[in-house]
């Protein structure tokens, strides 16, 4: 198969709606991630996205609607502040977990009784949403367990040969996967961080809660559960006040001829010596960088050295989040 990155617009918007209803695979840009898109009525599709990702098959999807949609199909409402927080997030980068009403396929959710819903903030997205006009079951457009996509050709470098085409709607600006909030009870729990943070749904719903996770809870979101969001080389993680035991290793490694990179937000770049990756200032900005850095080093490098962020925005919960399941954390001594 000859895959294909097509800018949207009307001819490749008709080739994409043609691939869906005949249960074929579409990758499509967001604010947040690429998406790997399937029919979410049908389990054929939905299984092809498991199989194109060599995705574990008890980890339940998102499911993506246009704006317009009437979300009544899918899911039940059962707390009032649902549709404040729709009002103030939808479109955006939010997910909804709620009771479903077996429309989708029970592929898409693993079996059980909740779905996961979001309204991509991308016109482009929206676009093919609208001409669909279906639900679209759509992780992001990346080999599981590898670092997300967040252009089109990030999308081509792992899935070319398994999917026809990729619409390419740009760089994603978000950067980070979508904040999941489970809804189903009086006060709402964060399933997965990301952009939408706590304190932003406390102001309009007056209370938020972070899941407790037990090792043998039913994943109700993804992220939840397996390892993301690696890069194919070698990776360290230090503490801020780390800073010399990162520069030792980085040292180190490149005394044994190998190529360390060092990955870190703007502030601490100035206390080491050698080449880097910034990520930036503020905890958006940075959101918006990461996984592009996390690509572009692992193409340079054989070890990034990975240094954690504190920006003191909540947003640095959702990156950390990320950053933690990417890099493994250095012990003094390990051998890299």
């Amino acid at each position: 198969m000859n895959t294909k990155i097509l800018k949207i617009n009307d001819n490749s918007l008709k080739l994409a709606k043609a691939l869906i209803e005949n249960g074929e695979l579409v990758a499509i840009p967001t604010e947040t991630v690429y998406g790997l898109g399937g029919l979410a009525t049908s389990t054929e599709a939905v299984n092809k996205i498991f199989q194109a990702k060599g995705r574990p098959n008890d980890n339940p999807l998102i499911v993506h609607v246009h704006k317009n949609y009437d979300l009544s199909k899918l899911v039940f409402v059962d707390h009032d502040y649902v549709y404040n927080l729709i009002d103030a997030f939808m479109p955006g980068p939010l997910t909804l977990v709620m009771r479903h009403k077996g429309y989708v396929s029970q592929a898409v959710t693993c079996g059980l009784d909740t779905l996961a819903v979001r309204i991509p903030d991308h016109q482009g997205c929206q676009d093919f949403l609208k001409y669909v006009d279906l639900p679209i079951a759509a992780p992001s457009a990346n080999v599981s367990k590898h670092t997300s996509p967040v252009t089109a050709e990030h999308v081509y470098n792992d899935l070319n040969g398994k999917i026809e085409v990729i619409l390419d709607g740009g760089k994603c600006s978000g950067g980070i996967e979508s904040t999941v909030l489970d809804v189903t009870k009086p006060v709402p729990v964060i399933l997965r961080s990301g952009l939408v943070t706590a304190e932003m749904i406390k102001r309009v719903v007056g209370a938020c809660e972070y899941v407790q996770n037990a090792g043998d809870d039913v994943v109700r979101s993804p992220g939840m559960k397996y390892v993301h969001y690696t890069p194919k080389c070698k990776t360290a993680l230090f503490e801020r006040n780390e800073l010399p035991l990162a520069q030792e290793l980085y040292d180190k490694l490149t005394q044994k001829g190998q190529v360390p990179v060092f990955l870190c937000d703007d502030k601490v770049s100035h206390k080491l010596c050698g080449e880097k990756l910034l990520l930036g200032v503020s905890g958006e900005e940075i959101a918006s960088n990461l996984y592009e850095k996390l690509l572009e080093g692992e193409k340079i490098a054989d070890c990034l050295i990975a240094i954690k962020i504190d920006t003191g925005s909540e947003i640095d919960i959702g990156v950390m989040n990320r950053l933690s399941k990417a890099c493994k954390p250095y012990e003094k001594g390990e051998e890299i």
